[in-house]
C-alpha cells in the first residue's frame, strides 16, 4: 500500500512541488492550503485556481483542500481527510509560511509580526498536533515522518526581515524538540532550509528590498543561481523516504552553499 501524507502550502512554490515529488515517490496527498489572502501579508497568496492546478495534475493521488494552518479545526480536518479517504497518514510536510517586512523590526506592528509567526511556527505546531497523536497510533514500526521548511533566514539575520527571520529560527527549535519527543516511536521530525529559491516569497522579498528582479539575490548563493522548487523538494522527499530512518532532528540546507560563508 502506497504511503499518506498531508503538505501545507500546497497550492503553488516549495509545497506544490512537494506534492509532485512525493506523488513520483509513490504517496497519495492531500494538498493543503489557504488560498485567500492575509491583510497584514503585501502580496496576493495562492488562489483556488493554483491548489486545483496542483491536484489536477495527479487525479486520485491528491486531494485538494482548502484551509488555514492556523486553525485547530482545519488540521484536524485535514489529518481527517488523509485517514478517511487514503485509509492512513504516514508523513506531514509543514510547507506554508509569510514574509514581511522591509524596514527595521521596531517599525513592525504586532498584527504583522504575528502574521509572519503565526503561519510558520503555530501552523507548524498545529499541524504536529492534529498529525502526530494519529502516527504514533499506527505503531512504532510505521516509519512515520515529520518534515518543516525553514530558511536560510532560520540560521541568519537578514537585514529587515527580523520577524521571518526569528519565525524560521522558531521552526528549527521546534522541530528538534518535537524530534525528541518522537524519539522513541519511530517518527522522524526534520527541517529541510532553502535559499533564495524561484518562488513567490521571493518576489515579494525582492519587493521589500526595493529589487527590480528576484534574479538579484543570485549571488547570495555560491553556486551563482536560484534555485528551483523542485530542487528543495526531492530533498523533503527523501526525508519521508525510508532512507531517511536514522535522521532526525536534523536541518538539511538545500541553500546552493549560502549558509557556508
Amino acid at each position: 500500500m502506497s504511503r499518506v501524507a498531508i503538505v501545507t502550502g500546497a497550492a503553488r512554490g516549495i509545497g506544490a512541488a512537494t506534492v509532485d515529488a512525493l506523488v513520483n515517490n509513490g504517496y497519495r496527498v492531500v494538498a493543503v492550503d489557504r488560498c485567500r489572502d492575509i491583510d497584514q501579508i503585501p502580496y496576493p497568496l495562492a488562489r483556488p485556481s493554483d491548489l486545483d492546478a496542483v491536484v489536477a495534475r495527479h487525479g486520485d493521488a491528491v486531494l485538494g483542500l482548502v484551509g488555514d494552518v492556523r486553525s485547530v479545526t482545519d488540521m484536524a480536518l485535514a489529518v481527517e481527510t488523509a485517514t478517511r479517504h487514503f485509509g492512513q497518514l504516514d508523513a506531514v510536510v509543514a510547507a506554508a509560511g509569510v514574509i514581511a517586512g522591509g524596514y527595521p523590526v521596531w517599525e513592525m506592528s504586532d498584527a504583522t509580526w504575528d502574521a509572519v509567526w503565526s503561519v510558520s511556527v503555530l501552523g507548524t505546531r498545529r499541524l504536529i498536533e492534529a498529525a502526530v497523536p494519529v502516527m504514533l497510533a499506527a505503531g512504532p514500526n510505521a516509519n512515520g515522518r515529520v518534515v518543516a521548511v525553514s530558511s536560510a533566514a532560520g540560521q541568519l539575520g537578514l537585514r529587515y526581515l527580523a520577524a521571518y527571520s526569528a519565525a524560521k529560527h522558531a521552526v528549527v527549535g521546534l522541530i528538534r524538540g518535537t524530534a525528541m519527543d518522537l524519539a522513541e516511536h519511530g517518527i522522524t521530525a526534520n527541517v529541510v532550509s532553502p535559499g533564495s529559491t524561484n518562488t513567490a516569497i521571493l518576489d515579494a522579498s525582492a519587493a521589500l528590498y526595493g529589487l527590480s528582479d528576484a534574479q538579484d539575490f543570485a549571488s547570495q548563493q555560491p553556486i551563482g543561481r536560484l534555485l528551483e522548487p523542485r530542487e528543495i523538494a526531492d530533498a523533503i522527499a527523501w526525508l519521508c523516504s525510508p532512507g531517511a530512518s536514522a535522521l532526525t532532528g536534523a536541518v538539511i540546507n538545500v541553500d546552493g552553499g549560502m549558509t557556508v560563508n
